[in-house]
Protein backbone atom coordinates (compact mmCIF):
# COMPACT_ATOMS: atom_id res chain seq x y z
CA UNK A 1 0.00 0.00 0.00
CA UNK A 2 1.11 3.64 -0.75
CA UNK A 3 0.51 6.52 1.30
CA UNK A 4 1.48 9.90 0.47
CA UNK A 5 -0.28 13.59 1.56
CA UNK A 6 -1.14 14.35 5.83
CA UNK A 7 -2.44 13.21 8.70
CA UNK A 8 -4.01 10.36 8.86
CA UNK A 9 -7.04 10.40 11.19
CA UNK A 10 -7.37 8.23 14.32
CA UNK A 11 -10.18 5.22 14.08
CA UNK A 12 -12.86 5.02 16.92
CA UNK A 13 -16.13 3.10 16.64
CA UNK A 14 -17.27 3.69 19.92
CA UNK A 15 -20.84 5.67 20.68
CA UNK A 16 -21.10 7.98 23.53
CA UNK A 17 -23.79 10.05 25.01
CA UNK A 18 -23.99 13.87 25.02
CA UNK A 19 -21.56 15.48 26.95
CA UNK A 20 -21.38 19.09 28.78
CA UNK A 21 -20.03 21.41 27.11
CA UNK A 22 -17.27 22.03 29.90
CA UNK A 23 -16.10 18.37 29.32
CA UNK A 24 -15.33 18.76 25.57
CA UNK A 25 -13.99 22.07 24.95
CA UNK A 26 -12.97 23.59 22.01
CA UNK A 27 -9.42 23.55 23.86
CA UNK A 28 -9.25 20.29 23.40
CA UNK A 29 -8.74 20.38 19.71
CA UNK A 30 -5.38 20.23 18.58
CA UNK A 31 -5.72 22.71 15.23
CA UNK A 32 -6.60 26.14 15.51
CA UNK A 33 -9.69 27.46 17.11
CA UNK A 34 -10.33 31.08 15.75
CA UNK A 35 -12.88 33.90 16.33
CA UNK A 36 -13.63 36.80 14.07
CA UNK A 37 -10.73 39.85 14.63
CA UNK A 38 -8.03 37.48 15.62
CA UNK A 39 -5.14 36.39 13.58
CA UNK A 40 -5.49 33.60 11.12
CA UNK A 41 -9.19 33.84 10.69
CA UNK A 42 -10.15 35.51 7.86
CA UNK A 43 -7.56 32.72 5.53
CA UNK A 44 -9.15 30.07 7.22
CA UNK A 45 -12.63 30.68 6.26
CA UNK A 46 -11.49 31.94 2.94
CA UNK A 47 -12.46 29.34 -0.26
CA UNK A 48 -12.32 29.38 -3.39
CA UNK A 49 -15.94 30.56 -4.17
CA UNK A 50 -15.12 34.42 -3.00
CA UNK A 51 -19.49 35.16 -3.29
CA UNK A 52 -19.95 33.40 -0.32
CA UNK A 53 -17.68 35.60 2.94
CA UNK A 54 -17.83 33.50 5.48
CA UNK A 55 -18.32 34.78 9.14
CA UNK A 56 -18.90 32.46 11.44
CA UNK A 57 -18.62 32.88 15.69
CA UNK A 58 -15.78 30.52 15.48
CA UNK A 59 -13.73 28.18 13.05
CA UNK A 60 -11.76 25.07 13.79
CA UNK A 61 -9.36 24.08 11.78
CA UNK A 62 -9.40 19.88 12.25
CA UNK A 63 -6.46 17.82 11.78
CA UNK A 64 -8.44 14.49 12.36
CA UNK A 65 -11.23 12.82 13.17
CA UNK A 66 -10.53 13.27 16.57
CA UNK A 67 -10.99 17.33 16.24
CA UNK A 68 -14.35 16.99 14.17
CA UNK A 69 -15.35 14.26 17.09
CA UNK A 70 -14.40 16.79 19.65
CA UNK A 71 -16.12 20.13 17.87
CA UNK A 72 -19.23 18.20 16.73
CA UNK A 73 -19.90 17.15 20.78
CA UNK A 74 -19.54 20.78 21.47
CA UNK A 75 -21.76 21.92 19.32
CA UNK A 76 -24.40 19.29 19.92
CA UNK A 77 -24.14 20.28 23.70
CA UNK A 78 -24.28 23.68 23.15
CA UNK A 79 -26.69 23.44 19.76
CA UNK A 80 -24.30 25.34 17.80
CA UNK A 81 -25.60 24.93 13.86
CA UNK A 82 -22.23 23.30 12.21
CA UNK A 83 -20.90 23.79 8.48
CA UNK A 84 -17.94 22.15 7.28
CA UNK A 85 -15.66 23.59 4.66
CA UNK A 86 -12.64 21.70 2.70
CA UNK A 87 -11.51 23.32 -0.58
CA UNK A 88 -14.83 26.21 -0.83
CA UNK A 89 -15.02 25.04 -4.97
CA UNK A 90 -18.54 24.68 -3.56
CA UNK A 91 -19.44 27.26 -1.58
CA UNK A 92 -22.13 29.03 -2.51
CA UNK A 93 -23.94 29.99 0.79
CA UNK A 94 -22.35 32.42 3.51
CA UNK A 95 -22.37 31.14 6.78
CA UNK A 96 -22.94 34.49 9.20
CA UNK A 97 -23.11 32.49 12.99
CA UNK A 98 -22.50 29.38 14.20
CA UNK A 99 -19.17 27.06 13.77
CA UNK A 100 -17.04 26.50 10.44
CA UNK A 101 -14.70 23.50 10.60
CA UNK A 102 -12.20 23.34 8.14
CA UNK A 103 -10.49 20.25 6.22
CA UNK A 104 -7.76 21.93 4.23
CA UNK A 105 -5.55 20.08 6.87
CA UNK A 106 -6.57 16.48 6.65
CA UNK A 107 -5.49 15.86 3.12
CA UNK A 108 -4.13 12.01 3.26
CA UNK A 109 -4.41 9.34 0.39
CA UNK A 110 -3.48 5.75 -0.05
CA UNK A 111 -3.21 3.85 -3.20
CA UNK A 112 -3.91 -0.18 -2.90
CA UNK A 113 -3.33 -1.40 -6.14
CA UNK A 114 -4.09 -4.39 -5.63
CA UNK A 115 -7.81 -3.82 -4.63
CA UNK A 116 -7.86 -0.86 -7.42
CA UNK A 117 -8.92 1.48 -4.31
CA UNK A 118 -8.17 4.95 -2.81
CA UNK A 119 -8.79 6.21 0.60
CA UNK A 120 -8.85 9.72 0.88
CA UNK A 121 -9.26 12.14 3.93
CA UNK A 122 -11.83 15.05 4.42
CA UNK A 123 -9.96 17.88 2.48
CA UNK A 124 -8.69 15.89 -0.16
CA UNK A 125 -8.12 17.28 -3.25
CA UNK A 126 -8.75 15.24 -6.84
CA UNK A 127 -5.35 16.53 -7.75
CA UNK A 128 -3.66 14.66 -4.75
CA UNK A 129 -5.52 11.58 -5.63
CA UNK A 130 -4.23 11.21 -9.45
CA UNK A 131 -1.08 12.25 -8.45
CA UNK A 132 -1.03 8.81 -5.96
CA UNK A 133 -2.99 6.44 -8.50
CA UNK A 134 -0.98 7.74 -11.51
CA UNK A 135 2.37 5.63 -10.73
CA UNK A 136 0.30 2.61 -10.96
CA UNK A 137 -1.45 3.11 -13.78
CA UNK A 138 -5.17 3.75 -11.88
CA UNK A 139 -7.70 6.84 -12.46
CA UNK A 140 -10.15 8.23 -10.41
CA UNK A 141 -13.59 9.38 -11.44
CA UNK A 142 -12.51 13.08 -11.36
CA UNK A 143 -15.03 16.15 -12.74
CA UNK A 144 -13.92 19.43 -14.62
CA UNK A 145 -11.37 20.41 -11.90
CA UNK A 146 -9.06 18.42 -9.99
CA UNK A 147 -8.65 21.29 -7.64
CA UNK A 148 -11.75 20.30 -5.89
CA UNK A 149 -12.83 18.41 -2.89
CA UNK A 150 -13.10 14.30 -3.06
CA UNK A 151 -15.53 14.57 0.14
CA UNK A 152 -17.62 17.19 -1.17
CA UNK A 153 -17.85 16.62 -4.64
CA UNK A 154 -18.69 12.76 -3.57
CA UNK A 155 -21.19 13.55 -1.70
CA UNK A 156 -23.26 15.20 -3.74
CA UNK A 157 -23.15 12.32 -6.64
CA UNK A 158 -20.12 14.28 -8.50
CA UNK A 159 -20.46 14.09 -12.22
CA UNK A 160 -17.05 13.03 -13.91
CA UNK A 161 -15.77 14.05 -17.05
CA UNK A 162 -16.02 10.57 -18.06
CA UNK A 163 -19.27 10.06 -16.56
CA UNK A 164 -21.22 8.70 -20.04
CA UNK A 165 -18.18 5.51 -19.88
CA UNK A 166 -18.45 4.75 -15.88
CA UNK A 167 -20.90 6.30 -13.96
CA UNK A 168 -21.24 8.60 -10.73
CA UNK A 169 -18.44 8.96 -8.53
CA UNK A 170 -20.38 7.84 -5.91
CA UNK A 171 -20.83 4.69 -7.90
CA UNK A 172 -18.02 3.75 -6.20
CA UNK A 173 -17.56 4.56 -3.28
CA UNK A 174 -17.02 1.35 -0.71
CA UNK A 175 -17.10 3.04 2.37
CA UNK A 176 -17.42 6.21 4.83
CA UNK A 177 -15.88 7.27 7.80
CA UNK A 178 -18.27 10.23 9.32
CA UNK A 179 -19.21 12.08 12.00
CA UNK A 180 -23.22 12.61 13.00
CA UNK A 181 -23.85 15.77 14.90
CA UNK A 182 -23.84 14.05 18.01
CA UNK A 183 -20.10 13.49 17.74
CA UNK A 184 -20.50 9.09 17.50
CA UNK A 185 -17.96 7.90 14.84
CA UNK A 186 -19.42 5.68 12.39
CA UNK A 187 -17.57 3.47 9.28
CA UNK A 188 -20.97 3.39 6.66
CA UNK A 189 -20.96 0.83 4.41
CA UNK A 190 -23.81 -1.08 2.16
CA UNK A 191 -23.51 -3.80 5.14
CA UNK A 192 -22.56 -2.04 8.08
CA UNK A 193 -24.94 1.07 8.09
CA UNK A 194 -27.10 1.20 5.07
CA UNK A 195 -29.03 4.11 5.73
CA UNK A 196 -26.06 6.28 6.69
CA UNK A 197 -24.37 4.75 3.25
CA UNK A 198 -27.40 5.95 0.94
CA UNK A 199 -27.84 9.53 2.45
CA UNK A 200 -24.03 9.97 1.73
CA UNK A 201 -24.20 8.80 -2.03
CA UNK A 202 -26.08 12.04 -3.44
CA UNK A 203 -27.69 13.27 0.07
CA UNK A 204 -25.05 16.16 0.32
CA UNK A 205 -23.97 16.62 3.68
CA UNK A 206 -26.96 16.71 5.49
CA UNK A 207 -26.46 13.59 8.00
CA UNK A 208 -22.28 13.69 9.40
CA UNK A 209 -19.23 15.29 8.42
CA UNK A 210 -17.48 13.05 6.50
CA UNK A 211 -13.68 12.42 7.36
CA UNK A 212 -12.45 9.98 4.79
CA UNK A 213 -13.79 7.74 2.27
CA UNK A 214 -12.77 4.38 0.47
CA UNK A 215 -13.57 4.47 -3.46
CA UNK A 216 -13.17 2.49 -6.27
CA UNK A 217 -10.66 3.24 -9.14
CA UNK A 218 -9.85 2.63 -12.68
CA UNK A 219 -7.79 0.85 -14.82
CA UNK A 220 -6.53 3.23 -16.98
CA UNK A 221 -4.26 5.94 -17.39
CA UNK A 222 -4.19 8.09 -21.22
CA UNK A 223 -7.35 9.56 -22.81
CA UNK A 224 -8.16 11.64 -25.98
CA UNK A 225 -9.02 14.90 -25.11
CA UNK A 226 -9.48 18.74 -25.15
CA UNK A 227 -11.36 21.40 -26.67
CA UNK A 228 -12.36 22.15 -30.65
CA UNK A 229 -13.00 25.80 -30.52
CA UNK A 230 -14.62 28.08 -33.45
CA UNK A 231 -15.35 31.64 -33.07
CA UNK A 232 -19.04 32.65 -31.57
CA UNK A 233 -20.49 33.76 -34.72
CA UNK A 234 -20.17 29.88 -35.52
CA UNK A 235 -22.55 28.65 -32.15
CA UNK A 236 -25.31 27.72 -34.23
CA UNK A 237 -24.35 25.45 -36.63
CA UNK A 238 -21.48 23.86 -34.11
CA UNK A 239 -24.48 22.82 -31.42
CA UNK A 240 -26.51 22.07 -34.26
CA UNK A 241 -23.92 19.38 -35.09
CA UNK A 242 -23.19 18.24 -31.80
CA UNK A 243 -26.80 17.99 -30.40
CA UNK A 244 -27.08 15.72 -33.57
CA UNK A 245 -24.05 13.72 -33.17
CA UNK A 246 -24.57 12.63 -29.35
CA UNK A 247 -27.59 10.49 -30.21
CA UNK A 248 -25.10 8.33 -32.37
CA UNK A 249 -22.49 8.07 -30.39
CA UNK A 250 -21.24 5.30 -28.21
CA UNK A 251 -21.22 5.51 -24.42
CA UNK A 252 -17.42 5.95 -23.97
CA UNK A 253 -17.63 9.36 -25.79
CA UNK A 254 -18.50 12.23 -22.96
CA UNK A 255 -18.58 15.45 -24.13
CA UNK A 256 -19.94 19.13 -23.73
CA UNK A 257 -20.78 21.90 -26.20
CA UNK A 258 -19.94 25.38 -24.16
CA UNK A 259 -20.49 29.35 -25.00
CA UNK A 260 -17.31 31.03 -23.39
CA UNK A 261 -17.57 34.54 -23.06
CA UNK A 262 -13.39 35.42 -22.02
CA UNK A 263 -12.46 38.08 -20.17
CA UNK A 264 -8.93 39.45 -21.55
CA UNK A 265 -6.87 38.98 -18.39
CA UNK A 266 -3.59 36.91 -18.40
CA UNK A 267 -4.85 33.89 -16.81
CA UNK A 268 -6.52 33.02 -20.10
CA UNK A 269 -3.74 32.10 -22.82
CA UNK A 270 -4.11 33.35 -26.14
CA UNK A 271 -5.67 33.33 -28.61
CA UNK A 272 -8.77 32.34 -26.49
CA UNK A 273 -8.24 35.70 -24.17
CA UNK A 274 -10.92 38.24 -24.25
CA UNK A 275 -12.83 36.00 -27.01
CA UNK A 276 -16.31 34.75 -27.53
CA UNK A 277 -15.86 31.53 -28.31
CA UNK A 278 -18.03 27.70 -29.05
CA UNK A 279 -16.23 24.76 -27.81
CA UNK A 280 -17.09 21.17 -28.04
CA UNK A 281 -15.07 19.78 -25.23
CA UNK A 282 -13.58 16.01 -25.71
CA UNK A 283 -13.06 12.86 -23.28
CA UNK A 284 -12.29 9.38 -24.85
CA UNK A 285 -10.91 6.63 -22.90
CA UNK A 286 -11.15 4.13 -26.24
CA UNK A 287 -8.44 3.48 -29.04
CA UNK A 288 -7.31 7.05 -29.78
CA UNK A 289 -7.65 5.90 -33.90
CA UNK A 290 -11.36 5.21 -33.23
CA UNK A 291 -11.76 8.60 -31.06
CA UNK A 292 -10.01 10.57 -33.72
CA UNK A 293 -12.59 8.97 -36.35
CA UNK A 294 -15.63 9.33 -34.29
CA UNK A 295 -15.14 13.46 -33.75
CA UNK A 296 -14.42 13.94 -37.18
CA UNK A 297 -18.09 15.34 -37.76
CA UNK A 298 -17.19 18.32 -35.15
CA UNK A 299 -14.07 19.33 -36.20
CA UNK A 300 -16.00 19.61 -40.29
CA UNK A 301 -19.31 21.37 -38.66
CA UNK A 302 -17.56 25.08 -38.44
CA UNK A 303 -14.13 27.05 -39.01
CA UNK A 304 -11.67 25.38 -35.92
CA UNK A 305 -9.69 28.17 -35.12
CA UNK A 306 -7.48 26.15 -31.82
CA UNK A 307 -8.12 22.53 -31.69
CA UNK A 308 -6.59 21.12 -28.56
CA UNK A 309 -8.00 17.57 -28.71
CA UNK A 310 -5.29 14.82 -28.30
CA UNK A 311 -3.69 11.77 -26.01
CA UNK A 312 -3.09 12.88 -22.94
CA UNK A 313 -2.03 11.04 -19.56
CA UNK A 314 -4.75 11.26 -17.54
CA UNK A 315 -3.07 13.65 -14.67
CA UNK A 316 -3.26 16.51 -17.46
CA UNK A 317 -7.66 16.18 -17.39
CA UNK A 318 -7.68 19.49 -16.31
CA UNK A 319 -6.20 20.68 -20.12
CA UNK A 320 -9.97 19.11 -21.45
CA UNK A 321 -12.23 21.83 -19.65
CA UNK A 322 -9.57 24.78 -18.60
CA UNK A 323 -11.25 25.64 -15.34
CA UNK A 324 -10.26 28.65 -13.52
CA UNK A 325 -7.30 27.85 -11.47
CA UNK A 326 -7.81 30.78 -9.11
CA UNK A 327 -10.07 31.58 -6.43
CA UNK A 328 -12.97 34.41 -7.74
CA UNK A 329 -16.58 35.50 -6.73
CA UNK A 330 -18.71 32.67 -9.17
CA UNK A 331 -22.42 32.61 -9.52
CA UNK A 332 -23.62 29.25 -10.63
CA UNK A 333 -27.57 27.41 -11.66
CA UNK A 334 -27.98 24.25 -13.39
CA UNK A 335 -30.93 22.14 -15.18
CA UNK A 336 -31.39 18.65 -16.16
CA UNK A 337 -32.86 18.09 -19.54
CA UNK A 338 -34.69 15.43 -21.04
CA UNK A 339 -33.67 15.66 -24.48
CA UNK A 340 -32.06 18.53 -26.92
CA UNK A 341 -34.74 18.65 -29.47
CA UNK A 342 -34.63 21.13 -32.04
CA UNK A 343 -36.61 23.43 -30.27
CA UNK A 344 -34.58 23.13 -27.08
CA UNK A 345 -31.63 24.25 -29.37
CA UNK A 346 -33.15 27.32 -30.86
CA UNK A 347 -34.32 28.50 -27.40
CA UNK A 348 -31.15 28.02 -26.14
CA UNK A 349 -29.87 30.01 -29.06
CA UNK A 350 -32.14 32.77 -28.49
CA UNK A 351 -31.19 33.59 -24.90
CA UNK A 352 -27.58 32.68 -25.22
CA UNK A 353 -26.27 33.04 -29.00
CA UNK A 354 -24.39 35.37 -30.67
CA UNK A 355 -27.11 37.99 -30.99
CA UNK A 356 -27.12 38.02 -27.11
CA UNK A 357 -25.07 41.50 -26.85
CA UNK A 358 -23.09 42.28 -23.43
CA UNK A 359 -24.41 39.01 -22.36
CA UNK A 360 -23.05 38.54 -18.50
CA UNK A 361 -22.34 34.39 -17.93
CA UNK A 362 -19.36 33.90 -18.61
CA UNK A 363 -19.87 30.21 -19.19
CA UNK A 364 -23.68 28.19 -20.64
CA UNK A 365 -22.58 24.65 -21.34
CA UNK A 366 -24.40 21.61 -21.87
CA UNK A 367 -22.99 18.16 -21.16
CA UNK A 368 -23.94 15.10 -22.61
CA UNK A 369 -25.50 12.64 -20.01
CA UNK A 370 -27.01 8.99 -20.55
CA UNK A 371 -25.04 6.06 -20.98
CA UNK A 372 -23.40 4.68 -17.82
CA UNK A 373 -25.16 7.71 -16.16
CA UNK A 374 -28.41 6.62 -16.36
CA UNK A 375 -27.39 2.94 -15.26
CA UNK A 376 -29.31 2.24 -12.01
CA UNK A 377 -26.79 2.34 -8.94
CA UNK A 378 -25.91 -1.43 -7.88
CA UNK A 379 -26.58 -0.07 -4.25
CA UNK A 380 -29.53 2.36 -3.92
CA UNK A 381 -28.48 6.03 -3.45
CA UNK A 382 -29.80 9.49 -3.64
CA UNK A 383 -28.29 10.56 -6.84
CA UNK A 384 -31.86 11.87 -9.21
CA UNK A 385 -30.38 12.97 -12.46
CA UNK A 386 -30.08 9.14 -13.87
CA UNK A 387 -33.54 10.21 -16.19
CA UNK A 388 -31.53 13.09 -17.95
CA UNK A 389 -30.22 13.30 -21.43
CA UNK A 390 -28.40 16.28 -20.86
CA UNK A 391 -26.96 19.07 -18.16
CA UNK A 392 -27.46 22.65 -18.67
CA UNK A 393 -24.93 24.59 -16.27
CA UNK A 394 -24.22 28.16 -16.27
CA UNK A 395 -21.25 30.54 -14.54
CA UNK A 396 -20.87 34.07 -13.96
CA UNK A 397 -18.18 36.02 -12.22
CA UNK A 398 -19.60 37.90 -9.92
CA UNK A 399 -19.56 41.87 -9.98
CA UNK A 400 -20.49 45.08 -8.58
CA UNK A 401 -24.11 46.14 -9.87
CA UNK A 402 -25.50 46.52 -12.01
CA UNK A 403 -22.99 43.70 -13.34
CA UNK A 404 -24.80 41.43 -10.65
CA UNK A 405 -28.30 42.37 -11.78
CA UNK A 406 -27.40 41.52 -14.88
CA UNK A 407 -26.44 38.10 -14.40
CA UNK A 408 -29.31 37.04 -11.97
CA UNK A 409 -31.44 38.19 -15.14
CA UNK A 410 -30.01 36.35 -17.44
CA UNK A 411 -28.97 33.43 -15.40
CA UNK A 412 -33.30 33.04 -14.44
CA UNK A 413 -33.97 34.02 -17.90
CA UNK A 414 -32.28 31.10 -19.22
CA UNK A 415 -33.82 28.90 -16.74
CA UNK A 416 -37.52 29.69 -17.25
CA UNK A 417 -36.85 29.30 -20.82
CA UNK A 418 -35.11 26.03 -20.59
CA UNK A 419 -37.79 24.83 -18.02
CA UNK A 420 -39.83 23.24 -20.52
CA UNK A 421 -37.32 20.45 -21.55
CA UNK A 422 -35.91 20.07 -18.28
CA UNK A 423 -36.78 17.08 -15.34
CA UNK A 424 -37.70 19.96 -13.11
CA UNK A 425 -34.60 19.12 -10.88
CA UNK A 426 -30.98 20.15 -10.77
CA UNK A 427 -27.76 18.70 -9.12
CA UNK A 428 -27.20 19.62 -5.73
CA UNK A 429 -23.69 20.32 -6.32
CA UNK A 430 -24.03 23.04 -8.76
CA UNK A 431 -27.40 24.10 -8.23
CA UNK A 432 -26.12 27.21 -6.97
CA UNK A 433 -26.92 29.83 -4.54
CA UNK A 434 -29.62 27.21 -1.88
CA UNK A 435 -33.30 29.12 -1.80
CA UNK A 436 -36.22 28.24 0.36
CA UNK A 437 -37.40 24.65 1.12
CA UNK A 438 -39.19 23.91 -2.07
CA UNK A 439 -36.05 25.37 -4.01
CA UNK A 440 -33.57 22.84 -2.43
CA UNK A 441 -35.91 20.27 -2.93
CA UNK A 442 -35.64 20.59 -7.00
CA UNK A 443 -32.30 18.72 -6.51
CA UNK A 444 -34.41 15.34 -5.37
CA UNK A 445 -37.21 13.53 -6.48
CA UNK A 446 -40.08 13.86 -4.02
CA UNK A 447 -39.21 10.40 -3.03
CA UNK A 448 -36.16 10.82 -2.25
CA UNK A 449 -36.28 14.16 -0.66
CA UNK A 450 -38.93 12.60 1.60
CA UNK A 451 -36.34 9.91 2.50
CA UNK A 452 -33.55 12.33 3.22
CA UNK A 453 -36.31 13.96 5.35
CA UNK A 454 -36.55 10.81 7.47
CA UNK A 455 -32.70 10.01 7.82
CA UNK A 456 -32.27 13.98 8.37
CA UNK A 457 -34.55 13.36 11.34
CA UNK A 458 -32.85 10.12 12.61
CA UNK A 459 -29.26 11.63 12.61
CA UNK A 460 -29.51 15.13 12.79
CA UNK A 461 -32.86 15.64 14.53
CA UNK A 462 -31.17 19.36 15.88
CA UNK A 463 -30.68 20.14 12.39
CA UNK A 464 -27.58 21.44 13.27
CA UNK A 465 -25.84 21.23 9.53
CA UNK A 466 -28.30 23.78 8.89
CA UNK A 467 -26.05 25.66 6.17
CA UNK A 468 -25.91 25.06 2.71
CA UNK A 469 -28.12 22.72 0.56
CA UNK A 470 -29.73 20.59 3.43
CA UNK A 471 -32.58 19.35 4.24
CA UNK A 472 -35.45 19.70 6.78
CA UNK A 473 -36.11 17.12 9.61
CA UNK A 474 -39.27 15.52 8.98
Amino acid sequence: MTATHGTTPHRTTHRTTHPTPDLFALSDIKGPVLRPGEDGYADEVTGFNLAALHTPDVVVGATGADDIVAALRWASATRTPVAVQATGHGANYPIDSGLLITTTRMTDVEIDPTTRTATASAGTKWRHVIDAAAPHGLAALTGTSTDAGVVGYTLGGGLPVLGRAYGYAADLVRSFQVVTPDGALHEATKDTEPELFWALRGGKGNVGIVTQLTFDLLPFSRLLGGGIYAPGEHTEALLRAWADWTHTVPNEMCSAFSLLRLPPIPQIPEPLRGGFWARVAIAWTGDPAEGERLIAPIREAAPVSVDTVEEMDYAEVDRIYMEPQDPLPARESCALLHDLTPDAVRTFLDQAGPAAQDYPLLLVEIRHMGGALSRPAAVEDAICARDAEYFLETVAVLAAPPAAEAIEQATAALQTAMAPYGTGRTMVNIHGTPGNEEDRARAWTPEVYAHLQQAKSTYDPENLLRYGHTVTPA
